[in-house]
């Protein structure tokens, strides 16, 4: 019966989550702080290729910011898979540690070892990052202008299957159980965020998409607060949507173009905003903001990409979903300016016919595309 004890244990340990984040501050003032720490993980495989370039860039925009001292740029080693393998540990803790010392920080790619490698059964380095900086909204913008598509979308980042699910357990050898976790001041925060978007961004809509016709206690507590929260903004309306439907809808073409803004429970997010990202042009474009009250996360959206290691055209990934994030970056961090060129040069760029980002040795490089990138800038 030793599994009813770790059932009791995980409620034990949501229910102390709960009142601390009874008692969180509220998010950061950046115009109140003298200097900005930005810092830049690379990550695992093509990271470090689409990172340098990111880098590149940013050190061109934010050149006299760096020089009066009002941001400052460190590079974060360590949370490579080797590192995280010989420590046993997905999060080193002097990694950790000067990841707290930054405001923000850009993060390339990880890879997260599975049951076919020759390693310890790690956790993602995303989902221990989101949970030991509580980074509860994944922002992720989907753009396509010739389409009428201009979507937001909110995921929950920080419950849901997602943050309990190495914590199921194994009544008898012919059954497992996991768990999802919902709380209303987890689900308040990110509905409030969502919220506030759409209202500082002349949007009239927020769809909610969950489950809650069939999962009625966890996903019925998320719809239930989405709409109390709704009732703080009274301009803008609340449409509920199940996972199977908007799944479908993404791809209607005479529903789609009404969507604006999207706030969703962690897996649904999780679903939803890849299969947007490919209506976009895949994965390489889209970028992600992972935002908490005190610290930001922002990385590109794609995986590691063993298989252009492995064939040795690591230089040819494209830069522009890490570009994208940090696009996001500046503008968390208050410089909307040069968030507003960056997003127009790398719009540019990813529609120049001469930069032909394929991700094969007849592809263009990440350092013609961050090249062409500066020109602009």
């Amino acid at each position: 019966m030793g599994y009813l004890l770790d059932f009791e244990n995980l409620v034990k340990e949501q229910l102390e989550r709960i009142e601390m984040l009874k008692n969180e501050p509220g998010p950061i003032d950046f115009s109140a702080i003298d200097k900005i720490i930005i810092g830049f993980i690379d990550g695992d495989g093509i990271g470090p290729v689409i990172m340098k370039e990111t880098r590149r860039v940013l050190d061109k925009l934010l050149t006299d910011d760096v020089a009066a001292g009002k941001v400052e740029m460190r590079t974060i080693e360590g949370l490579t898979l080797e590192n995280r393998i010989a420590k046993k540990n997905t999060l080193p803790d002097d990694v950790l540690e000067k990841v707290k010392e930054c405001h923000v920080f850009m993060k390339g790619p990880t890879t997260t070892p599975n049951m076919t490698m020759d390693a310890p059964n790690l956790e993602s380095a995303n989902v221990a990052l989101r949970r030991e900086l509580d980074l509860f909204a994944n922002v992720r913008p989907v753009s396509i202008p010739e389409m009428g598509i201009d979507w937001t979308f909110f995921r929950e980042n920080t419950e849901g299957e997602y943050i309990v699910g190495s914590h199921g357990v194994e009544p008898s050898e012919d059954m497992c159980v996991d768990f999802k976790i919902t709380t209303t001041q987890g689900a308040e925060r990110i509905a409030r965020m969502a919220f506030d978007y759409a209202k500082a961004n002349g949007k009239n809509r927020i769809e909610c998409v969950t489950k809650a016709n069939i999962v009625k206690k966890t996903d019925g507590r998320f719809l239930e607060v989405v709409h109390r929260v709704g009732k703080d903004y009274p301009d803008i309306s609340v449409e509920d949507w199940y996972i199977d439907i908007m799944t479908a809808n993404l791809i209607n073409e005479e529903v789609r173009k009404d969507f604006q803004v999207f706030v969703l429970p962690n897996l649904y997010g999780d679903i939803i905003t890849d299969e947007a990202a490919q209506l976009q042009g895949g994965m390489g474009t889209a970028g992600s903001a992972n935002i908490g009250n005190r610290y930001a996360m922002f990385e590109a959206v794609y995986g590691t990409a063993p298989r252009m290691v492995e064939e040795g055209i690591a230089d040819k990934a494209s830069p522009e979903s890490l570009l994208k994030a940090a696009e996001l970056m500046l503008r968390h961090i208050g410089f909307v300016n040069e968030a507003d060129r960056l997003k127009k040069a790398v719009y540019t760029v990813a529609r120049d016919p001469n930069i032909r980002m394929t991700g094969t040795k007849e592809g263009s490089t990440a350092v013609e595309f961050a090249d062409e990138v500066l020109k602009l800038l």
